[in-house]
């Protein structure tokens, strides 16, 4: 754990990481699940790693994956729907404007919530991907608000075993997502109680977000479930190693977490394309745990007194104390 929190990990640094360009990968990872799993074993501290349905479980394998995990004293945290790889998602899924197309995804998202009961696991994570637009003229705004709202309302009454969460981002697949920022994903959930959000380091920052700003706003609607932590250049969604690029705002993130009292997950969703991806997780691991003692050395009272008076000179002087420079 770190500073009380779980800490876990997507499974892609175990997998290999193929991209576009190299679809098989450039040469890392583990060939099967099990030895992925191996590779998660050897990182100290990791509690848990993330599964996408039908990537890594469905119905044939769910109690042999199940046993995978609880021999290697791992846990499930949060099961992904695949909504986005498939071409019948190609023009929408729980926002598609063919209806059956709707009810497919619909569908999908209860299997994987039945698959998640099965398996002690708290969370499932919407992420509507292909539900966006290209062009303009392409979407009924009005209608789709109406059909994903509905879709998640119908799917979190499915069963009080786990939790739906949406995860939002800016774009990609499509050029803009429906659900996109921050604010939106509140208005939409404003009447779902039984829906969270999980928060994306990365997607927040493409869609220039402050994601410590983006945590201490979700936490006052109850709606700060759950983290994907990695880093990016801000222009793209890069899934690079956890403090690669913004320092600051890192420890900024780790004080509104202390400050709102999350007590979640801290997931990595990272793509270690070219490096060790056990490495990767151990270093980002490492970054996490650091910016956590650093916010405790200099203490939450002294930097909200910082806050309070708004100095920016002050505020760069707390950094530069976390980071003994």
């Amino acid at each position: 754990m770190i500073a009380g929190h779980k800490f876990g990990t997507t499974m892609p640094p175990f997998s290999g990481c193929a991209d576009r360009y190299c679809l098989g990968g450039y040469g890392g990872g583990g060939k099967d699940i099990e030895e992925w799993l191996d590779m998660a074993k050897s990182v100290e501290g990791l509690d848990g790693v993330e599964l996408v349905g039908n990537w890594h479980v469905n119905d044939d394998n769910i109690f042999a994956v199940g046993k995978m995990f609880s021999e290697r004293g791992l846990e499930i945290p949060l099961l992904t729907p695949d909504l986005w790889t498939q071409a019948k998602w190609g023009k929408g899924s729980i926002a598609a404007p063919d209806a059956p197309t709707r009810q497919a995804a619909i569908a999908e998202i209860k299997k994987v919530m039945d698959w998640a009961a099965e398996l002690d696991c708290p969370y499932i994570n919407v992420w509507p991907g292909q539900d966006g637009y290209d062009y303009c003229f392409q979407a009924d705004y009005v209608e789709v608000w109406k059909w994903m709202k509905d879709a998640l309302a119908e799917c979190a009454e499915h069963t009080s075993k786990t939790k739906i969460l949406v995860e939002y981002k800016p774009k990609e697949p499509r050029k803009h997502c429906f659900v996109d920022h921050v604010g939106k994903v509140l208005l939409m959930l404003q009447d779902l109680e039984k829906v969270g959000v999980l928060l994306d380091w990365g997607h927040a920052f493409q869609g220039c977000e402050n994601v410590a700003e983006s945590a201490a706003i979700l936490s006052q609607y109850n709606k700060l479930d759950y983290l994907h932590l990695n880093d990016n250049y801000r222009s793209w969604d890069d899934d690079m190693m956890v403090g690669a690029l913004h320092i600051p705002e890192y420890l900024e993130l780790v004080y509104w977490l202390k400050r709102v009292g999350y007590g979640g997950w801290l997931t990595l969703d990272i793509f270690p394309f070219r490096e060790d991806g056990v490495k990767a997780v151990k270093e980002s691991r490492q970054w996490l745990e650091g910016f956590f003692k650093a916010i405790d050395k200099v203490g939450m009272k002294k930097i909200e007194t910082v806050i309070k008076n708004g100095d920016a000179c002050a505020s760069s002087a707390i950094v530069r104390e976390a980071l003994n420079l």
